[in-house]
């Protein structure tokens, strides 16, 4: 009994030697050649923003190695092969290999190991959240042997989608088999240098594309999605990448796949799980081999139920997930439903039912399953291009308001103008109009009953004859000059304006407009108003284009109209 005593002080003995003298301690951020991080430990990225994690889902006992961010809003798998609990280090030896090593001297889980050894590496988690293995050259320079960012599971800024031409190596983002198994699943987002677009993958099958990146934007990505999101894409000789930065410093944004095929983009979602291959809306892609007895509206709906298991059928294969279990029923016209079989999420249940009753709807307990029904015509988000229509029809709408109101503003001030022209004519004191009239009643008198003479305002007047441009200039009389003009309606008139240095004009301006209004008729020319504007006498009457007869009679040196 006391050598069994002391066999186990010894045991216990040398693993506290061996753990505290061979392990010897990582740098924060860091690790060299030698050095080893106890997973009760982590590597911190220098700014802090960053850190290594061991974590394991539910109770499970597999753990995986991952990446924290500092506030701890989100974490992703370094590491998708889980290891048991007795895997305790995180190492790099002195040929360069990095490894997980168990404290039972287990066979280790290897992370990258050199073709041959090298002793000048280091181990180092980045600013950015990628953890990645160097070579150090002795003019300073460094060499990338290794780094997680090659393998991503969820996408942040700098991470790639593409292809390395130097090593062959494809960055893909990946799906986890289920939500409590993180072994790589069915979908997969790529980039397509070609055509310059994203492209979901279902076990190879192309079943959704972004279109092509215009102005910073994919068609088929929700806009709440891409807001805060700067692309850049990079094409030569050495990769063909696609990559995001963020424009909010305070925020990261990050891509990452659902079980069912659904892309979590920020504050929005890209629907790829609701591409079933007979629609081809929101960048779902329609494919050929479509079982004949699936129509188009036909989808699996969650429901809890206590389902008949008298008509079932299993797949036992632990590499089933989600997705497999419902593209093999989705293929099977006798299947009419699909559950997960093992605790995991893994494995199915499919149901091959001729009626509903044999099930009965539940939402207190029951089994999670997914049952076929056809809900009509889906349609997936059509991100960018639904917003782009809705702006379009938002603008031209509030274009016709703004219109609308502009022209409703014009009208009022016209009939405003109009109003206020009227009532200063007949509330003008003598004054204005010259001081040959001797009342406003004198004027009065000029407006006899039956013929009423239009007033027209000055800045009208000026407007039509350009100024009383030289080049609108019909002639001189003793009145004064003579212009024709042309009024808003298109009608042309000609223009009598009272010389200022004239000094017989204001009687004849009065004399004037109180005969010929008195004499109308359909051989004299028409008077259609007058003007008064301060100093200015002005007399509009309709325009003569074939001249008048003393023209005719005495030539172009008595021009009058």
């Amino acid at each position: 009994m006391k050598l069994m005593v002391l066999k186990l002080l010894a045991f216990v003995f040398l693993w506290l030697w061996w753990s505290t003298c061979i392990h010897v301690k990582a740098e924060n951020d860091r690790l060299k050649p030698g050095d080893s991080l106890n997973f009760s430990q982590s590597l911190i990225s220098k700014s802090g923003k960053y850190s290594t994690i061991i974590f394991r889902i539910l109770d499970e006992d597999e753990y995986h190695l991952g990446i924290q961010s500092k506030d701890k809003n989100f974490d992703w798998v370094e590491i998708r092969k889980p290891f048991s609990k007795d895997y305790e280090f995180l190492s790099l030896n002195t040929s360069g290999v990095l490894k997980i090593e168990s404290r039972y001297g287990n066979k280790p889980i290897i992370l990258y190991s050199p073709p041959q050894a090298i002793n000048n590496t280091m181990a180092i988690l980045l600013d950015t959240g990628n953890f990645v293995l160097q070579q150090l050259h002795p003019n300073g320079t460094n060499t990338l042997l290794w780094q997680s960012f090659d393998y991503p599971s969820t996408l942040i800024p700098t991470m790639k989608l593409g292809v390395n031409h130097k090593t062959g190596h494809q960055w893909v983002l990946v799906s986890s088999l289920t939500d409590l198994v993180l072994n790589p699943g069915a979908f997969s987002l790529e980039w397509e240098p070609k055509g310059q677009e994203l492209v979901i993958r279902r076990r190879g099958k192309v079943c959704w594309r972004s279109g092509k990146l215009r102005n910073n934007r994919f068609e088929y990505i929700p806009e709440e999605a891409q807001r805060m999101l700067k692309y850049t894409i990079v094409s030569n000789g050495d990769e063909d990448s696609f990559s995001f930065n963020s424009t909010n410093d305070k925020l990261t944004p990050r891509w990452s796949f659902s079980r069912s095929g659904r892309l979590s983009c920020n504050e929005g979602y890209v629907k790829a799980d609701l591409c079933y291959g007979y629609n081809n809306t929101g960048g779902c892609q329609r494919w050929q081999d479509l079982p004949k007895c699936r129509n188009p509206g036909d989808l699996f709906v969650k429901k809890t139920l206590f389902p008949d298991y008298e008509n079932v059928t299993f797949e036992m294969n632990p590499a089933f997930g989600y997705s497999d279990c419902e593209a093999s029923c989705w293929s099977n016209c006798s299947c009419d439903g699909f559950s997960a079989l093992w605790v995991n999420e893994t494995g199915c249940t499919f149901y091959h039912w001729n009626s509903s009753k044999n099930f009965v709807d539940t939402s207190v307990a029951g089994v999670e399953l997914y049952m076929l029904e056809n809900t009509g015509n889906i349609t997936p988000h059509n991100g960018t291009k639904r917003w782009i229509w809705l702006s379009a029809v938002i603008a031209t709408t509030l274009l016709i308001i703004f219109l609308s109101i502009l022209c409703l503003l014009k009208k009022r001030k016209y009939l405003g103008q109009e109003k206020k022209r009227k009532e200063m004519v007949m509330k003008m004191p003598h004054s204005t109009i010259c001081d040959g009239l001797s009342s406003i009643e004198d004027f009065g008198n000029v407006f006899k009953k039956g013929h009423e003479l239009n007033v027209f305002d000055y800045t009208l007047v000026m407007m039509a004859t350009n100024g009383f441009s030289s080049e609108n200039k019909l002639g001189q009389g003793g009145f004064g000059p003579v212009y024709k003009g042309i009024l808003p309606t298109g009608q042309e008139v000609a223009v009598k304006r009272l010389s200022k240095t004239s000094t017989q004009g204001i009687m004849e301006f009065k004399n004037e407009l109180t005969l010929i209004c008195e004499l109308q008729h359909m051989n004299l020319v028409q008077l259609l108003g007058c003007c008064i504007h301060e100093e200015e006498k002005i007399l509009i009457y309709e325009y003569m284009p074939n001249k008048s007869l003393d023209f005719y009679l005495f030539g172009e040196e008595c021009v009058t109209v």
